[in-house]
């Protein structure tokens, strides 16, 4: 019975101690979404800390905190040349997005992370685009997801099967009227000419007024 006793409050412990890295995460979570950003130390510290690879993988929200946490450090290993490391990184994020997809199957943000690995390695197949398709499926009007999606899908327009394309070029327009100006205005900026001539061509449907906003937004990021 001692035995059976020492073992349940070991339990207990451990549950509260999860439970309180679970909070963290939760909080880690809220303010990523609001794209607040941690230095590439701290972020890769927590990354490989205790806390983090002991959390159930059905801890949707810290999972998601995760994935937010990794990406700009996998974006910033690819843009320095740091093969092994991007590498290391997408591995870890593919894995992470996987596992948490076997608990939470409509997670929008984990769909377009696995979307995103694959355009980054340069897959731009039919399967690759139906990752994009279950991202808009399982989150189309959810503005948290929209703005990030908008970067992320941007950049492979051209290569879209034409469905896709619409539904890439309505959600960026539909930004635009609902004054979520910054994401857009950064995927116009950074896109190529062809892309760009693209993308005009919903603009210049928008009335006067939208279209002056957004061209602020666009100036302000030169």
């Amino acid at each position: 019975m001692l035995s059976i006793g020492c073992l349940g409050l070991l339990w207990g412990i451990s549950n509260v101690a999860r439970g309180a890295d679970s909070d963290a995460f939760m909080d880690l979570e809220a303010h990523l979404l609001k794209f607040e950003t941690f230095n590439r130390t701290t972020a890769a510290i927590t990354l490989d800390s205790t806390a983090a690879r002991d959390l159930d993988a059905c801890d949707t929200h810290s999972q998601r905190a995760l994935l937010l946490l990794e990406i700009p450090l996998a974006d910033a290993a690819l843009r320095s040349g740091a093969i092994r490391e991007f590498d290391q990184r997408s591995r870890s994020l593919e894995a992470r997005a996987q596992l948490t997809l076997r608990c939470s199957p409509r997670d929008s943000l984990v769909w377009l992370v696995l979307f995103g690995l694959k355009t980054e390695h340069g897959l731009l197949d039919e399967r690759t685009f139906d990752l994009l398709v279950m991202s808009y499926e399982t989150s189309p009007n959810e503005a948290w997801i929209a703005i990030r999606r908008v970067v992320v899908a941007v950049p492979a327009i051209l290569a879209a099967p034409e469905a896709v394309r619409e539904r890439i070029l309505t959600e960026f327009q539909t930004l635009i009227r609902h004054r979520f100006l910054e994401m857009p205005a950064l995927a116009y900026s950074s896109a190529s000419s062809q892309a760009r001539s693209v993308l005009q061509a919903r603009i210049d449907q928008l009335s006067a007024g939208e279209q002056a906003e957004f061209a602020r937004a666009v100036e302000r990021l030169k």
